[in-house]
């Protein structure tokens, strides 16, 4: 178990990080949890020069988040990866253990299901995927633990296509392909979950359905997106980028401290006060 006593450190890798929220929503747990000892920072990293960082670890380290780039290069320098950043390809939490091992793991899929589920989404019979990026496989693994049926990704590429459909056939995942050009029909899902960059969706605000059903956009700045917003004028649900990442924190603060749960609520609020402010 993490001593309360003495200095111990985490923070968040990754290029470009200046954006991140993981410091406030990471510092907000220490605090409510009462780790005085405990230090959150940020380091702008990139791949060349993630291996030199790693090796500079010393046992007041506790644990690291890592964003792109560095969410697969990351694996090679790890002792053991969880059966879940396994599946993606994507490790976003290392665990520094007190005998000096580094467990990798991926909370962003069970991240994923924990914002679903606390905004009602059990299971589902079908879904859709707006965007076949990083995101989108992570996305994929989370639906093959909820979704029953077919899952059609919207894509830009023949390419990101295959991609897709790889990652389907390896997660368990009915994938089904279709153009970007067709996006409007996604939104007729029960849940459509958009993994594309800020702006992406913009254009199919007006398409929205007039009883739509669950909206997960991992967006969190700019927020709210004008899909979500349209989606909400609607009285669809919606499920936003912040509490995706409030939730996968979550689970990194409880690996890191080996303390749960975790302060849910206190981070949520950091994190909205941190975005307001903004």
């Amino acid at each position: 178990m993490a001593s309360t006593d003495g200095r111990r450190r985490a923070a968040v890798l990754g290029s470009p990080i200046a954006h991140s929220l993981s410091p406030v929503l990471h510092r907000a747990a220490y605090d409510e949890l009462g780790l005085t000892g405990w230090s959150y920072d940020r380091f702008e990293i990139d791949e060349e020069g993630l291996p030199a960082f790693m090796e500079g670890l010393d046992s007041t380290w506790a644990g690291l988040s890592l964003t792109m780039p560095l969410k697969r290069a990351i694996i090679p320098l790890l002792d053991s990866v969880s059966a879940t950043a396994s599946s993606v390809e994507a490790v976003n939490t290392v665990v520094l253990t007190a005998d000096g091992r580094r467990v990798g793991d991926n909370t962003d899929i069970p991240g994923m299901i924990a914002a679903l589920r606390e905004r009602g989404v059990e299971k589902t019979e079908s879904a859709a995927v707006l965007g076949a990026g990083a995101t989108a496989s992570s996305a994929l693994a989370a639906l093959s633990e909820i979704c029953t049926g077919p899952v059609t990704a919207y894509v830009r590429s023949r390419e990101r296509g295959q991609e897709m459909r790889g990652w389907g056939e390896r997660l368990g995942v009915d994938v089904r392909i279709s153009d970007w050009a067709e996006a409007e029909q996604a939104l007729r899902a029960p849940l459509v979950v958009a993994t594309t960059p800020a702006g992406a969706t913009d254009a199919l605000a007006g398409a929205v359905p007039d009883r739509p059903g669950t909206l997960f956009d991992v967006l969190y700045e700019p927020w709210p997106t004008g899909l979500a917003t349209a989606w909400a004028a609607r009285k669809g649900a919606v499920i936003g980028g912040l509490d995706l990442l409030v939730h996968q924190a979550v689970l990194q603060v409880e690996q890191m401290t080996d303390r749960a749960p975790a302060p849910l609520a206190a981070m949520r609020r950091a994190g909205e006060a941190a975005l307001a402010a903004r």
